[in-house]
């Protein structure tokens, strides 16, 4: 193949095809616990987003809630993956490789956002969020019936594999995936670049800016005991009961029973079974669906 500045720019059409497909087509994980937030500066600061009191009735004016002075900031970090290519393989077509090549780099970028998201899960229980207290804590500060102060739980301690039960079905999520500059194919394959004036190789790299926060607490809950039962419906009372400052229920459904490999059976057993342990109705029984994620631990 001879190279000019046509055939380079046909390999690169050719390349970014691949990558752009398998960047749409790749199934991914932290849909189920993140909202993606868009980001247009070098940070996003974000206030306490359980501030938001119920809907009263409008009785005289209007009462206004401001959100708390206290606020949690996300920085945008930037993440790449470059590679070369020798123009040798490209003049003698030694090419079969490059779109499987760059179909890999979409997957990877597709994928990115597992790799900022889940960490946090694994170790929400010795880093703190917004409200001061470890993400996955014991005594986040709630509130009761009346509207008083008092302690709530999101995890259970345990020395078994840790699971995570999730309501996805709302705006706030539990994790922030703030995206600034998206995933693109970007090339240095010309005449005149130095990688390829001075190295002989073609570069194709794939850039983009983003990272992940702690966001509602109170959307998930983690536990290390056995997943059986009672500790799923130990997780779901635990959930369910959770208030907002002016007493209301914060009405959570729980949908999402999120588990790492070695969880899959007992999970399936809680959410798929017709029967519980002692030939007893389950009661569970889709109450929730099971995620299997490799990525917890």
């Amino acid at each position: 193949m001879d190279i000019t500045p046509s055939t380079m720019r046909s390999l690169y059409t050719g390349l970014s095809t691949a990558f752009n497909a398998r960047l749409a087509s790749t199934g991914t994980f932290y849909n189920h616990v993140a909202m993606t937030v868009p980001s247009i500066t070098a940070s996003n600061e974000y206030p306490r987003m359980d501030d938001l009191p119920g809907i009263r009735e409008w009785v005289g004016d209007r009462v206004v809630h401001d959100l708390s002075m206290q606020t949690y900031l996300i920085r945008n970090k930037e993440f790449e993956n470059t590679i070369g290519v020798r123009l040798s393989q490209v003049e003698d077509d030694q090419i079969g490789f490059l779109a499987p090549m760059a179909e890999q780099l979409g997957q990877d970028a597709a994928e990115f956002p597992d790799q900022l998201v889940f960490p946090l899960l694994n170790k929400g229980e010795t880093t703190k969020c917004y409200d001061g207290q470890y993400f996955f804590d014991t005594d986040h500060p709630g509130y009761d019936k009346d509207g008083k102060e008092t302690s709530v739980s999101n995890y259970a301690a345990g020395s078994g594999a840790a699971w995570y039960l999730v309501d996805d079905t709302r705006v706030i999520k539990p994790i922030i995936y703030q995206s600034r500059k998206k995933f693109q194919l970007i090339r240095k394959d010309q005449a005149t670049d130095d990688t390829v004036f001075m190295g002989g190789r073609a570069v194709y790299g794939v850039d983009g800016r983003c990272n992940a926060g702690y966001g509602l607490w109170q959307l998930i809950y983690k536990s290390k005991k056995p997943l059986t039962a009672e500790s799923y419906a130990e997780a779901r009372a635990a959930m369910t009961s959770i208030r907002k400052r002016n007493g209301q229920v914060l009405s959570i459904t729980p949908k999402k029973l999120l588990v790492p490999s070695s969880l899959e059976s007992a999970a399936l057993k809680i959410t798929n079974a017709e029967n519980g342990a002692g030939g007893e109705s389950n009661v569970w029984k889709g109450t929730a669906e099971t995620v299997v994620i490799p990525l917890l631990g």
